[in-house]
């Protein structure tokens, strides 16, 4: 049982896929909303194909594991993230970097290997090839740990790859939303020095003291912005609105990088000399590949790390939407698919 996408909202209707000889099924708890499924749901990246069920942060139980399966068996609990599927042969495959293959197939709304369109975590199953299911550490809790299967990953990868993940990196985070307050967190366990960038005022306590972020600027106001002139290793913006980057590049020290995990609908506009004079980079980052995530997971729960959530029923769901679009949420809404996806 899946919910659709017609018309811009999220029905009700019946499909399952059959349990492949590699393939884990696993019945599903939770499962975060993510930007992206809006994105998707309004084909604003002109890449959907109607009808779409979301979900890229899902967890659950194992139910059934396939003849071949070796990592899993029934009663596990376990996670799928962005992506189900890629190539295997390519460099990105070999490097563990399934996330960055030109075959890659994405969690919801693509076609897999066998012919089948992909179908994400509003549901009350899932079945996914076991190399793409993530074991689930026993104390990080399912529903606020949701949201880390993208969330997180988005944000700890490019803190790892950059190196803006030692002790005294000055590292910038642009928007205090799902992808924001994770990054912030993983940031801090990192033992960086914290600046949160935002276009709003009122969220300087939540940043401080709720985030412990040690810097909080309000990015409209120029003064403000002036003072943070290169003083940052790094910068990752999670903004997903269309907005301006130069003044985040002038708060960059010379060879700071700045490196976008938002995707707005809109190109930016970019100034050569703001990269030439300071040697400074402008980069962009995907989700981790399985390997990537699978440590990430980890050292979520090593360190307490889960996502700000909002636990909703799965009815809820378009009324959630509407409230991201405005952001309003603390940070992410889970939907508590066990507990409210009944059969009809």
């Amino acid at each position: 049982m899946l919910f659709v996408q017609s018309n811009r909202k999220l029905l009700l209707m019946m499909i399952y896929r059959a349990t492949g000889d590699k393939d884990v099924r696993f019945k599903v708890l939770y499962c975060g909303i993510c930007h992206s499924d809006l994105h998707f749901i309004k084909n604003e990246w002109g890449m959907t194909t109607y009808p779409i069920t979301p979900g890229h942060e899902i967890v659950g139980i194992v139910t059934e594991v396939g003849s071949k399966v070796e990592k899993f068996k029934v009663g596990d609990k376990v996670g799928v993230g962005c992506i189900v599927g890629s190539c295997n042969s390519c460099e990105s495959c070999a490097k563990d970097l399934e996330s960055y293959c030109p075959k890659q197939i994405l969690t919801y709304g693509f076609i897999d290997h066998d012919g089948t369109r992909t179908y994400g975590g509003y549901s009350d199953h899932m079945v996914a090839d076991e190399h793409f299911v993530l074991r689930w550490p026993e104390n990080l809790p399912l529903d606020s740990g949701a949201p880390l299967l993208c969330a997180g990953i988005t944000t700890y990868s490019p803190l790892r790859h950059f190196g803006l993940d030692k002790p005294g990196v000055k590292v910038g985070v642009v928007g205090l939303g799902g992808l924001g307050h994770a990054a912030v967190k993983f940031a801090k366990a990192f033992g960086a020095e914290v600046t949160v960038f935002s276009t709003t005022p009122a969220k300087k306590q939540e940043a401080l003291e709720g985030l412990k972020a040690d810097h909080f600027i309000v990015s409209k106001d120029q003064k403000q912005m002036q003072s943070a002139a290169s003083t940052l290793d790094g910068i990752i913006d999670t903004v997903s609105a269309s907005h301006s980057i130069a003044p985040l590049l002038n708060a960059l020290k010379p060879d700071g990088k700045l490196v976008l995990v938002g995707a707005p609908e809109k190109p930016f506009d970019l100034a050569a000399f703001s990269l030439i004079t300071g040697r400074k980079m402008v980069a962009g980052s995907a989700t981790g590949g399985l390997k990537e995530t699978q440590e990430m997971l980890d050292f979520a729960a090593k360190h307490g790390i889960t996502a700000d959530i909002e636990l909703i029923p799965i009815d809820y769901v378009n009324t959630a939407m509407g409230r991201m679009l405005k952001s309003d949420v603390k940070y992410r809404f889970v939907i508590d698919v066990a507990n409210s996806l009944k059969a009809p």
